[in-house]
């Protein structure tokens, strides 16, 4: 059995809701290396033969599972680059959870930069978790470059979680989604910037069935000195609905960019696009000052509902 450290730990608390080693299939990276690995009956976790990640392959018909694959970075100045590949069964309905922790105490940067991509089968479902957090008091960023491809078949549903809260320097996440007839994707971005920070989250959905659907939601909040541009393109080739809406509070000297895009290349195409930026309003500040809060308490209580 692994013995993980107190950092190890509070990490995978933070990106994967571990408090140990979790039951079922997993596998667990530090610093470079698979540290912990387990398969199920009908998850096999494969070490990629280029030896850069992980091949995930879920058997049809497997249901009420999960899979874990953090990754924890504690050593300041590394960098990689892993790969990995999950193959979803035909009728299968699994939970996956990924996610990344960085904890840089050192003057070097410290960067992951995660490829994942997801063959979705016809009639099959997943719920994708992936969350990213930052942490340390070392002088070098802390930066992650998440890439996450989705190719859906016939009757195909993907729900994406996709959160990072804190202590992220800089991130290039970016988003691939490829959708046949009557799939279904949902994606739910929540994202805070602070201090100096960099965030830019760029969509590419192509929706190429009839029947199929995609809603993308991005809640965001851009604090102190952080910027942040949200890029997302709405493609619709089909008799299908489309879905985008970024909406984000901008405090301090925040600075919030939102570039939306739809192509519609089907008279049957319905897609739509929301957006809203603006500062916390005074009213509601105010209406929690008269309960007790602080100000800055006040401020604090709105943000975690928004980010919800």
């Amino acid at each position: 059995m692994v013995k993980l450290d107190e950092i190890q730990k509070r990490i995978l608390l933070e990106v994967a809701d571990l408090h140990k080693i979790p039951e079922g299939a997993y596998n667990i990276r530090s610093d470079g290396k698979s540290v912990a690995r387990a398969s199920s009956a009908n998850i096999d976790i494969i070490p990629r033969e280029s030896g850069d990640g992980l091949e995930i392959r879920i058997k049809p018909g497997t249901k009420n599972e999960s899979v874990h694959i953090p990754v924890v970075m504690t050593e300041s100045g590394l960098k990689e680059v892993v790969y990995n590949d999950f193959y979803i069964g035909k009728d299968s309905d699994v939970v996956i959870v990924a996610g990344c922790g960085i904890d840089n105490c050192g003057a070097g940067d410290s960067q992951h930069d995660g490829i994942h991509r997801f063959f979705v089968e016809e009639n099959a479902k997943i719920k994708y978790v992936e969350k990213h957090y930052g942490s340390g008091n070392g002088s070098g960023k802390r930066i992650l470059n998440p890439v996450t491809e989705v190719y859906m078949k016939k009757n195909s549903s993907v729900i994406m979680e996709m959160v990072q809260i804190k202590g992220v320097d800089d991130t290039n996440r970016v988003t691939l989604a490829e959708m046949d007839a009557d799939s279904r994707l949902v994606v739910k971005e929540r994202l805070m910037t602070h201090d100096s920070q960099n965030a830019v989250s760029k969509y590419d959905i192509r929706i190429n069935g009839s029947g199929a659907s995609a809603d993308l939601v991005s809640r965001s909040v851009a604090r102190d000195n952080s910027f942040q541009k949200f890029d997302a393109k709405i493609e619709g080739n089909a008799a299908c609905y489309g879905h985008t809406e970024c909406d984000s509070i901008i405090m301090d000297n925040g600075r919030i960019l939102a570039v939306p895009a739809l192509e519609a290349n089907n008279i049957d195409a319905s897609l739509v696009h929301e957006a809203a930026i603006g500062k916390i309003a005074g009213d509601q500040i105010i209406k929690l000052m008269t309960l007790g809060l602080t100000e800055k308490e006040a401020e604090e209580q709105i943000i975690n509902g928004f980010l919800k």
